[in-house]
């Protein structure tokens, strides 16, 4: 199982990246590339994008890892684990924004990377048996779907949902008046509500089209609330605009 998980290490210490890079092909994972820079990275994720994205945030050179993870998920969405000698919380709260999967501080050990690695990439397969309506607590009709919340299954029109957030094997939906939590992927809640005007438009969110305040080039507002769009859904989500 390990074998299809191909990784992209960005680091510019060449003695760490290399040690990494033995300890994930030991552990059975595919080490796809080995860059030291962030322009670097950017333009080997473009050409061969790789499952998984071992990113130090302290890059030398012109773009950091943040940088360059922001510059990334631009064109692909590709999960990401930073690699840190900072704790500071400004350099928490700057890569939190980018909505990583883990974060692995450095000096780490085998095992560190080993269980971290392992807890992403079950993230990263198919969920079986737990992501359909009823086990994640959620029930779909052709206006609204019912969630699970506070011990009771509570009605939710389509049309008062403004977004929906994933946070790992989570999702936040929001509406005018409340915040909603569900065990589902972004990704089963996408195949749920296909055809309903709740779409896709980065690895993080789905947007109610109907809610959009604003469309820019790289984000979207709604109610205030700044939305990252991804080049890979900008295409299409103009496309259903245009139908509206």
């Amino acid at each position: 199982m390990n074998s299809t998980l191909r990784i992209l290490i960005v680091e510019d210490d060449m003695i760490i990246a290399a040690n990494i890079a033995m300890q994930l092909t030991k552990l059975g994972y595919e080490v796809i590339g080995i860059e030291s820079r962030g322009e670097e990275a950017l333009a080997h994720a473009k050409l061969n994008p790789p499952d998984l994205i071992l990113m130090d945030i302290n890059l030398k050179g012109k773009l950091n890892g943040i940088a360059t993870v922001k510059a990334i998920q631009l064109n692909c969405d590709i999960p990401v684990i930073y690699l840190t000698a900072n704790s500071d919380e400004g350099t928490f709260a700057s890569a939190r924004t980018t909505h990583p999967y883990a974060f692995i501080s450095k000096p780490f050990n085998q095992l560190d990377l080993e269980r971290t690695i392992a807890l992403v990439q079950e993230q990263l397969l198919p969920r079986k048996g737990v992501d359909r309506t009823v086990d994640s607590g959620l029930e779909v009709l052709n206006d609204r779907i019912f969630i699970r919340h506070n011990g009771k299954m509570v009605r939710l029109l389509l049309e008062d949902i403004l977004y929906i957030e994933a946070d790992r094997n989570y999702c936040h939906i929001l509406t005018d008046d409340n915040k909603y939590l569900l065990v589902s992927t972004l990704k089963t809640l996408e195949e749920e509500l296909l055809g309903t005007r709740l779409m896709r438009v980065h690895r993080s969110f789905m947007v109610n089209l109907s809610k959009l305040d604003v469309v820019a080039e790289s984000h979207l507002e709604i109610k205030r609330k700044v939305i990252p769009l991804s080049k890979s859904y900008k295409d299409g989500l103009l496309s259903r605009i245009h139908t509206i």
